[in-house]
């Protein structure tokens, strides 16, 4: 695929403003794509979509192929009178710095229960169209659901009656039918995200925007993917897991990070020709134009830990799928618009692969500075054109957090380390360390890197308070918020100038209004 010249933004939709306790695809959505436009920006970037499970992460889901029920905007089911003005008035008072999950969770779904019951007393034509066209995820990801809140909503799928977990065909007809209604909600939720979300990517299409999605490597155990389709996961015979994913000890971890994910059976979906991953992909380019790989060296080789094992030390490196699986993925959809995340402990037969189908790479300017191995690479001078360079992603703290905070505790560097990497950024660099996230932003504006990309929080020079993820922990994760006036026109004014500067600027030279408290989408 052909990357063109350009720079784009990392947002996740749940970091956006708004009055309901987390970002959605309302109008808040649509406002911030005529921001990125105002500001010269092509691409934005999302986390992965999907309805988040464990530690509300975004990389633990419920499903990889449904989307996010709580991202559903109220004031768009209220624009289509499934919610009344009255109802969106008596919404709590929500912290705007942060998603407090405990509480938008449940008033979400109220919200969502509400909108459904005036659905079912309209025409279902459209519903129904949706429901036969998605039957082949949809169904088993809603029981999945239904199944879940009927037996306690925390209790792993493994924990559930026999019959529902070893999903026996009396068992299952018998739950369908007395979960019905909890059935059609979920897919009623799944109807409306589409709708949503659909509405949206016409939107960013129509500002020339492209909008890059994100695909994990692994699924988590506790979903609906791995219920319905034990026969492709390393399990035992009573569901659970008896090998896990994780990575070695590296530049976050000493021990490694443990993500306990389940690994896949690469044999038995190399025996049907990778369908499963063929059917994921397709689904996922039916709402993006491209797409970040995960974890894209676990697909040459993976690090597999035994299950119980206290920490990822006591991992193994075992060989996947190699390019058989982008073989069959190419013939199947095409070609490819991939970005390969190729971070970590990267060989040649990584390289390898991305290089015979042409994913470009990933490069992070915050190791470019210390002793992590692929530092050197990660200097602008070292680029190639085929690269994704960033200031630092969902990952890592943000430039200033990294730039100005004690550093060691948030990684395996120690206070010699930061004061050696800081000497090295400011002479390579040539800066006195002013407004470090600018001096940043501008070396990967100028490299010949084809794309570049910044979290928001790096464009906003916004500290430690504002990072998304710190990987190897569980808590306190996924939940910053930008606040609607940290989005002004001088940052856009800034930021388009620099685009054009270096020749970043898309081609059509919109230049929108700024930021409005309106929107008539």
């Amino acid at each position: 695929m052909n990357f063109p010249r350009s720079s784009g933004i990392l947002l996740h939709p749940t970091s956006l403003p708004g009055r309901f306790g987390i970002g959605d695809l309302g109008a808040e959505a649509h406002a911030f794509l005529e921001y990125l436009a105002g500001a010269g920006q092509s691409i934005w970037q999302v986390l992965p979509l999907g309805p988040t499970g464990y530690g509300d992460s975004p990389y633990q889901l419920f499903s990889a192929f449904a989307g996010n029920p709580l991202l559903v905007s109220p004031e768009r089911l209220a624009e289509d009178g499934l919610l009344t003005p009255g109802e969106l008035d008596r919404a709590p008072e929500f912290p705007a710095d942060f998603v407090d999950y405990g509480r938008v969770i449940p008033y979400k779904w109220e919200l969502l229960r509400k909108a459904f019951a005036r659905h079912r007393r309209r025409p279902q034509e459209e519903f129904a169209d949706f429901q036969r066209q998605h039957a082949w995820w949809l169904e088993d990801y809603a029981l999945f659901l239904a199944l879940k809140t009927a037996h306690g909503g925390e209790a792993v799928w493994t924990k559930w009656d026999p019959g529902a977990a070893g999903r026996e065909a009396a068992a299952l007809a018998s739950w369908r039918a007395r979960l019905a209604d909890e059935v059609e909600l979920h897919q009623f939720a799944q109807f409306e995200f589409a709708r949503q979300w659909q509405a949206l990517h016409r939107h960013a299409a129509a500002l020339g925007i492209r909008i890059m999605g994100d695909v994990p490597i692994y699924v988590a155990h506790d979903s609906a993917d791995v219920w319905a389709r034990r026969d492709l996961f390393q399990l035992d015979e009573g569901g659970a897991p008896t090998v896990v994913a994780g990575v070695p000890p590296d530049y976050f971890s000493a021990t490694g990070q443990l993500w306990g994910n389940p690994i896949y059976r690469w044999d038995r979906l190399a025996e049907s020709g990778y369908q499963w991953w063929i059917e994921r992909m397709r689904a996922t380019l039916a709402t993006v134009d491209m797409v970040r790989l995960d974890h894209f060296r676990g697909f040459e080789a993976y690090w597999e830990v035994p299950a119980g094992a206290p920490t990822a030390e006591a991992g193994r490196w075992v060989k996947g799928p190699g390019g058989n699986l982008f073989r069959a993925l190419g013939q199947a959809l095409g070609e490819l618009p991939i970005v390969a995340e190729n971070l970590g402990v990267i060989t040649p037969e990584v390289e390898a692969i991305r290089r015979e189908f042409g994913f470009p790479g990933m490069s992070i300017l915050q190791f470019a500075f210390g002793k992590d191995p692929q530092a050197p690479d990660f200097l602008p001078h070292n680029y190639p054109r085929d690269r994704v360079a960033y200031t630092g992603t969902h990952d890592n703290d943000t430039s200033m957090g990294w730039w100005t905070g004690k550093g060691a505790g948030d990684s395996t560097r120690t206070l010699a380390d930061v004061r050696k990497e800081r000497a090295f950024a400011r002479r390579y660099l040539g800066t006195n360390g002013r407004e470090m996230n600018w001096v940043l932003i501008r070396a990967l504006m100028a490299s010949v890197a084809a794309t570049v990309m910044f979290p928001l929080q790096d464009v906003l020079g916004l500290g430690s308070e504002a990072r998304m993820n710190r990987p190897a922990t569980s808590n306190g994760n996924w939940r910053w918020r930008c606040r609607r006036e940290l989005l002004t026109e001088r940052t856009a004014h800034r930021l388009r100038e620099m685009t054009e500067t270096y020749d970043r600027a898309p081609a059509s030279g919109y230049r929108p209004g700024v930021w409005s408290n309106e929107s008539n989408l």
